[in-house]
C-alpha cells in the first residue's frame, strides 16, 4: 500500500534561520495522523543536500507544501515593449485589472445612488464585532471597506503581484489586516536570497515530488472560521513574550480536532522555533490536500499553475461545484 503522507516546509524567516521539514503520515489501522518526522536542516550544513535527499527517499515523500511562490509575477520572462501598467495586454493582468474596475464601479454606483445610506452602511459594517466579520464576511461581498478600496485603487503590480493576489484580497484582505496587520503579497517577503536558495533546493528534490503553495495566515483564518481556534489564540501567536504559550494552545487544539498525534520531543521544537511551527501548519494544509478538503479557486487566478491551496476545516463546509471564471 502506498504511504499516505505529506510534508510542509516554511521558507519564511531570517537569513540565518534553519529549515524544518515537517512530515505527517496517516496510519489506517489507528485511523490517525502522526507527526512522523521533524527534520531540522541547519544553514550552511556541509551535507545539507544529502540529508534532504535521504529524508525524502526514506519516507517515500510524494507531496510537499511550501509557503513560497511557485510561479513568478507576469513581468518575469515578458518580452513585450512595455506599454505601462494601465495598458498591459498580458492576459492575467488585463483580466485582473478589469475585475478590479468592475468592483470599484459597483461600489461607486452604490455610493452615487444614496450617499448617506452608503456611508451609514459602511460605518456600521466597520463598527461591528471584528470576530463576526472574520467568520462571516468576505472582503468583496459587502460595501468595500476603506482599506480594501484604497488597496485595489493602487492596482496590481505585475512585477510584484500575481493575479492570485487579487483573489486572496477579495476573500481575506480585511481579515488579514485585522488579525495580522498585513496583506497577501506574493513577493512581499520573498527576497532574492530566498528565491535563489529555493531554486537551489528544488534541484535536489526528486522530479516526481509534487510541490504545493500554501499560506500559514490563511490556514489560521480558516481554522478560526471553523471555530477550531479563537481570535485571541491566532493574534497571540505573534506575541513576542507569550508566542510559545499560544503555539502550545494552537497545536493542542489541532491535535484534538484534526486527529493528529505529536511526540513530546517534536512538540518542544514546534514551540521553540517559529519556523518549525509554520512548517507544521503547512503540513496541516497538506493533510487537507490528502483528504480532498480544499477550496476551489477561480480559473482567472491561474491557481493550477501556482498549485496554491487554501484548506477547509469546517465540517459543514460545502465545496462549490463550479469556480468563477
Amino acid at each position: 500500500m502506498e504511504k499516505k503522507n505529506i510534508a510542509g516546509m516554511s521558507m519564511k524567516g531570517g537569513r540565518k534561520d534553519n529549515f524544518f521539514f515537517c512530515l505527517l503520515e496517516y496510519f489506517p489501522n489507528k485511523e490517525r495522523w502522526f507527526l512522523n518526522s521533524l527534520l531540522q536542516v541547519k544553514e550552511h550544513q556541509e551535507d545539507e543536500d544529502d540529508i534532504i535527499r535521504k529524508w525524502v527517499k526514506d519516507f517515500a515523500l510524494k507531496k510537499l507544501v511550501l509557503d513560497f511562490p511557485l510561479t513568478l509575477p507576469p513581468c518575469y520572462g515578458c518580452n513585450l515593449d512595455c506599454p505601462g501598467l494601465s495598458r498591459c495586454p498580458v492576459e492575467g493582468i488585463d483580466r485582473t485589472r478589469k475585475k478590479m474596475d468592475v468592483l470599484l464601479l459597483k461600489d461607486q454606483e452604490m455610493k452615487a445612488k444614496n450617499p448617506k445610506r452608503y456611508e451609514a452602511a459602511r460605518n456600521e459594517a466597520e463598527s461591528v464585532d471584528p470576530s463576526k466579520n472574520i467568520l462571516n464576511i468576505k472582503t468583496d461581498e459587502h460595501i468595500l471597506s476603506r482599506a480594501f478600496k484604497r488597496r485595489i485603487k493602487k492596482g496590481i503590480l505585475p512585477y510584484w503581484n500575481r493575479p492570485l493576489d487579487f483573489w486572496v484580497w477579495t476573500q481575506y484582505y480585511d481579515q488579514q489586516m485585522e488579525l495580522f496587520n498585513t496583506s497577501f503579497d506574493s513577493f512581499g517577503t520573498a527576497s532574492l536570497m530566498i528565491l535563489s536558495r529555493f531554486n537551489y533546493l528544488k534541484r535536489h528534490f526528486p522530479k516526481e515530488l509534487l510541490l504545493f503553495e500554501g499560506n500559514v495566515q490563511l490556514a489560521l483564518l480558516e481554522l478560526l472560521k471553523a471555530k477550531i481556534l479563537t481570535k485571541r489564540e491566532v493574534k497571540g501567536l505573534s506575541d513576542f513574550k507569550e508566542g510559545a504559550d499560544y503555539r502550545y494552545k494552537v497545536i493542542k487544539k489541532i491535535e484534538k480536532k484534526l486527529n493528529v498525534f505529536i511526540y513530546e520531543s517534536d512538540l518542544e521544537a514546534l514551540l521553540h522555533f517559529p519556523r518549525a511551527f509554520n512548517s507544521f501548519i503547512l503540513a496541516i494544509i497538506g493533510q487537507r490536500i490528502q483528504m480532498e478538503k480544499t477550496m476551489p479557486l477561480p480559473e482567472w487566478a491561474f491557481s493550477e499553475k501556482s498549485q496554491f491551496v487554501v484548506p477547509l476545516f469546517a465540517s459543514n463546509e460545502k465545496k462549490p461545484t463550479k469556480t468563477q471564471r
